[in-house]
C-alpha cells in the first residue's frame, strides 16, 4: 500500500536527508522517488517552483517544497514534536537553523573546488563556521549529546547531513578541522549515530557521494 507521503529527491541530496531524518525521527511512513538531476520529469518541474529537490506530495494533491517548510509542516502535523517546547529556546533552535545555510556552503564548496589551490583556499574558510556552532554547543546548557540534549531535534536534521558530509570529504583528503572543535566533533558522532540519520539515505550513501563528486569535476 502506499503511503501518504512520497519524498521526491536526488540520492545524495543533504537536503532531501533533513527531511527524511525528520520523517525517520517521527516513524512517518513515506516512499521516495529519485529524479534525475540532469533530466528533471515534466511532472517534477510542475510542483517544484526552484526546479530542486526536496519536494514532499501529500496524499497524492499536495506538494510542498524547501526543506525547512518540510520539516516545519510535520513538527505540527506529527509527534513526537521535536522543536523545544519553551519559546526562547524554540527560537534559538530555529534562529541556528537558519544559520545551517552559511555552513552547508562552507563545506559543499569546498567539495566542490576545481583545483587544489581553491581547494586549500575554501577549506580555511569551514574554521569560521564550525567555530559559531562550536560556541552554540558551549553555550546550549546541557550536556548533549544533541543540541537540545538527550532527544533528536529539527535543529539536529538541518546539521547531520553537512557534518555527514564533511565527515566523507575528510575522509578523502583529511583536513585537521573539526578535531579543534571538540564540541563539534562530539555532536557529528552523536548525529551520525543516530538511528534516524543513519536510515536517512541510500545503503551506499559515501560511495554514490564519492561517484557523484566526481561527476561533477
Amino acid at each position: 500500500m502506499a503511503s501518504q507521503f512520497k519524498l521526491c529527491s536526488f540520492k545524495t541530496c543533504p537536503w532531501v536527508q533533513r527531511a527524511a531524518i525528520v520523517l525517520r525521527a517521527k516513524n512517518v511512513a513515506y516512499d521516495i522517488t529519485y529524479i534525475d538531476r540532469d533530466h528533471r520529469p515534466d511532472w517534477f518541474l510542475a510542483i517544484s517552483p526552484h526546479s530542486k529537490v526536496p519536494v514532499l506530495q501529500i496524499g497524492g494533491k499536495e506538494a510542498l517544497f524547501e526543506s525547512n517548510a518540510i520539516a516545519e509542516y510535520l513538527e505540527e502535523t506529527a509527534e513526537p514534536r521535536l522543536h523545544p517546547a519553551d519559546p526562547i529556546a524554540r527560537a534559538r533552535n530555529r534562529a541556528w537553523t537558519d544559520y545551517v545555510t552559511t555552513f552547508a556552503s562552507a563545506i559543499s564548496n569546498t567539495a566542490y573546488a576545481n583545483s587544489e589551490e581553491e581547494f586549500a583556499t575554501l577549506a580555511a574558510k569551514i574554521a569560521g563556521p564550525f567555530a559559531k556552532l562550536n560556541e552554540a554547543l558551549e553555550k546550549r546548557g546541557n550536556a548533549g549529546p544533541y543540541f537540545n540534549g538527550p532527544k533528536l531535534s529539527l535543529v539536529d536534521a538541518a546539521y547531520a547531513p553537512f557534518l555527514q558530509r564533511y565527515t566523507f570529504m575528510d575522509r578523502l583528503k583529511p583536513l585537521g578541522i573539526i578535531e579543534k572543535f571538540p564540541l563539534l566533533a562530539a555532536w557529528r558522532d552523536a548525529l551520525l549515530a543516530a538511528p534516524a540519520v543513519k536510515a536517512s539515505t541510500v545503503p551506499n550513501i559515501e560511495a554514490v557521494w564519492q561517484e557523484g563528486l566526481i561527476l561533477r569535476k
